[in-house]
């Protein structure tokens, strides 16, 4: 089988899509349709003149292709996606996969039925880091995971159609359940709005997992600097992951306290770097899509992780709703 992939949209994040398939396919294999730009636009972000799409419809139709990345806008990624493996083509549909779980649920059934692979953009979970520490605590290195937070805080660009929580947060909480490989039990949160009415700028979600493993969630864009960090805390020593720095993104801290006798004495050691190998993760991602495709593997981030995740946002947001 020949993989020939479409890029659906191709906005801020869509056009990092198709610069990425270029790179990976040759460029006779990579298609583009976005409805807002013309041709000239999309020829200048690299596509061929021959391979762009006039409409929707000729992208359903053509049966050349048979898989396709969707980067439209939030809300239409379910009837985007929908169409797309009702016309037999394998999708990679950018976070969220829908705008609530009961239709991300009714696409995973659809390509289950229809033997289609959906795939859902949770790109962090194709960072070579973030493996990595999925690896180490795995390895035992930070003994029984404890606690977890996450800060993805920027003066970012403001949506007007979806808060701070599913603009910033599902790339937390994917990261959350591919480390504790369970649901929640428990999910609360608090948000304040700013800016515009009924948009929060600003949440903060805590979330209490089987085990005793806790984790809090804190997403803004109103902040006076970039900040993205994932701190990870065992009973052996801690990892923290920031991606705003140029070096030594990952460490491990030998840090905690011991149980001697029912006392607690502290140990607390300077910090390691953690090495892991270099890469892409949004190349990453679709080389693992066209990969699935190929050899009929299931994605890392399938549909049941897309819908785990929606319904862990849409139970914060109903306690956003709640708390006012």
């Amino acid at each position: 089988m020949k993989i020939k992939i479409c890029i659906a949209g191709v906005g801020n994040w869509g056009k990092n899509h198709l610069k990425t398939a270029l790179s990976i396919l040759p460029a006779e294999d990579v298609f583009v349709y976005d409805s807002g730009k013309n041709s000239d636009d999309l020829i200048k972000l690299g596509a061929l003149p021959q391979n762009i799409l006039e409409s929707f419809d000729h992208l359903l139709d053509n049966r050349e292709i048979n898989a396709v990345v969707v980067a439209t806008p939030a809300e239409t990624h379910y009837p985007v996606t929908k169409a797309l493996l009702e016309a037999g083509k394998n999708v990679l549909v950018e976070k969220p996969m829908s705008l609530n779980s009961a239709e991300a649920e009714e696409l995973t059934v659809l390509a289950e039925r229809k033997n289609l692979k959906l795939m859902v953009g949770h790109v962090l979970l194709y960072h070579p880091a973030v493996r990595k520490m999925k690896e180490e605590i795995r390895g035992g290195r930070i003994g029984k995971l404890q606690y977890m937070y996450s800060n993805r805080l920027n003066l970012g660009t403001l949506r007007t159609e979806e808060n701070i929580l599913w603009s910033f947060a599902p790339h937390d909480v994917s990261i959350f359940q591919y480390l504790t490989e369970s649901m929640p039990e428990k999910v609360t949160a608090r948000g304040a709005v700013f800016l515009t009415n009924d948009i929060e700028d600003t949440t903060f979600t805590y979330l209490e997992y089987p085990e005793n493993v806790h984790g809090h969630i804190f997403v803004s864009w109103l902040h006076p600097f970039k900040e993205q960090r994932l701190v990870v805390v065992g009973d052996a020593g801690m990892l923290v992951f920031d991606d705003t720095v140029k070096s030594e993104k990952l460490k491990f801290y030998k840090k905690g306290f011991r149980d001697n006798q029912g006392t607690f004495q502290k140990f607390d050691e300077d910090y390691t770097p953690v090495e892991f190998p270099e890469g892409q993760p949004l190349a990453t991602e679709q080389k693992s899509f066209i990969e699935n495709i190929l050899n009929d593997t299931k994605p890392l981030t399938d549909g049941n992780h897309g819908v785990m995740v929606l319904k862990i946002l849409e139970m914060a947001q109903q306690k956003l709703k709640e708390n006012g």
